[in-house]
């Protein structure tokens, strides 16, 4: 019953969200003020075979590639409690983490994470922490990603 509620209100802030960038997307604003990021950082990779092959088996990720590097990312917060959380889950299963801070001037993914950061905070199960991250990933994804 837990879990059915917890998947409920991530759908209801997920449509609120996806609706509130709809209504919000007529208008675009530029912001100078960057927020500051937490990417948990798998790790770089030169080649990108060898980081194919070592990520296979990740479900949850986000590679970026920077100068010929390919950067794997687990999650992102803005909260650095919530990147240690998540830097201890990830290193349980036996990867190596790193905690990087990035620089992002973007409202809407700001509100976003911030929404899900929330979310996170009122849970103790790695398994829905898990879930919640893969949707901030997906908003990475969505949002800043798209537009880079």
């Amino acid at each position: 019953m837990k879990k059915k509620i917890f998947y409920s209100i991530i759908i209801l802030i997920t449509g609120i969200i996806v609706g509130r960038n709809i209504y919000l997307s007529k208008s675009t604003q530029t912001f100078s003020n960057k927020d500051i990021y937490y990417f948990i950082q798998e790790g770089v990779y030169s080649s990108k075979s060898i980081m194919e092959e070592n990520i296979k088996n990740m479900d949850l990720k986000v590679v970026d590639e920077l100068d010929n590097k390919y950067y794997v990312y687990l999650g992102i917060t803005k909260d650095e409690s919530i990147a240690k959380k998540l830097k201890e889950i990830y290193e349980s299963q036996g990867y190596q983490i790193y905690i990087k801070e990035v620089s992002l001037s973007n409202e809407e993914f700001n509100n976003n994470v911030t929404q899900f950061d929330l979310l996170i905070n009122a849970t103790t199960s790695e398994k829905e922490i898990l879930t919640i991250e893969k949707v901030v990933l997906a908003n990475y994804e969505e949002i800043i990603k798209k537009n880079i």
